[in-house]
């Protein structure tokens, strides 16, 4: 259902979460855009200004003078910003304070959600978390914030534990996405009665996935993004307005029903 009139599908989709016994929340760069991160494929993205063959696994692993860079770009704000929380994410944490919020699936890797109020055993990270950092060595993850002040002495900073590279923990071309997780979500897709993607474009795989699993298994699918997707043409619900408007009125219409 395409309908440019925001206060009728926003009324759709609360009836649809009300209804929903079990409701799965996907999120991709779209929701955090809105918080002054930019995203990595649009106009203006990473992906205009850096290389992305610097971000993959081997080289990052190969070349220090690859892990210099990248560890400057943490440390001048240029990979993520020390954002806030937007509506559209404080409408999320809201869903699960309702009780109506079974998980949220994101390939975001900005800590927003947590930030916002979600409990981060509900948050399933596909593509990891660069508010911390993992060992390659011995797997020791550190806060992000406490390897940063390293880097204008050290530049390329070791594990202090065992030596090993550090790296941001989030998952980098080439590298597989952490199975645990991916199953878990993976389950919880195939489990829900409603599906609601917020801010993705649905291109990259396999988290686009999710919601192709949740279709194949029953579940109404809700997208709410500015511009299109591939699964489109399988949403009971079509917004294309901006995250933080779009969900601030489904909560509201939530909250309202719930209420009556």
């Amino acid at each position: 259902m395409k309908i440019e009139d925001l206060e009728y599908l926003a009324g759709k989709i609360s009836e649809m979460i009300i209804k929903a016994s079990r409701v799965v929340v996907f999120t991709g760069a779209g929701i955090s855009t809105e918080s002054g991160i930019p995203d990595f494929r649009g106009p203006d993205g990473l992906w205009t200004r850096l290389d992305p063959e610097d971000f993959t696994i081997q080289r990052f692993m190969s070349n220090r003078d690859v892990r210099k860079m990248q560890w400057r770009l943490f440390a001048e704000g240029g990979l993520l910003k020390m954002a806030e929380p937007n509506a559209a994410h404080y409408a999320i944490a809201e869903l699960e304070r309702l009780g109506k919020l079974d998980c949220i699936i994101t390939q975001n890797v900005d800590n927003l959600h947590q930030m916002a109020g979600n409990s981060p055993d509900r948050v399933f990270e596909l593509h990891g978390n660069l508010r911390w950092v993992r060992c390659m060595g011995c797997d020791r993850r550190i806060p992000t914030e406490e390897v940063l002040p390293r880097v204008d002495k050290e530049e390329v900073p070791d594990c202090e534990v065992c030596g090993g590279t550090l790296k941001p923990d989030g998952v980098f071309f080439g590298e597989a996405l952490p199975q645990r997780t991916l199953n878990e979500a993976i389950q919880r897709s195939r489990k829900c009665d409603l599906f609601v993607v917020i801010g993705s474009t649905l291109v990259v795989y396999p988290a686009a996935y999710m919601p192709m699993y949740a279709k194949e298994a029953g579940a109404q699918l809700v997208i709410i993004n500015l511009g299109s997707t591939p699964m489109d043409s399988h949403a009971a619900v079509l917004v294309e307005h901006k995250a933080g408007e779009a969900m601030s009125r489904v909560i509201e219409k939530v909250k309202s029903k719930m209420a009556s």
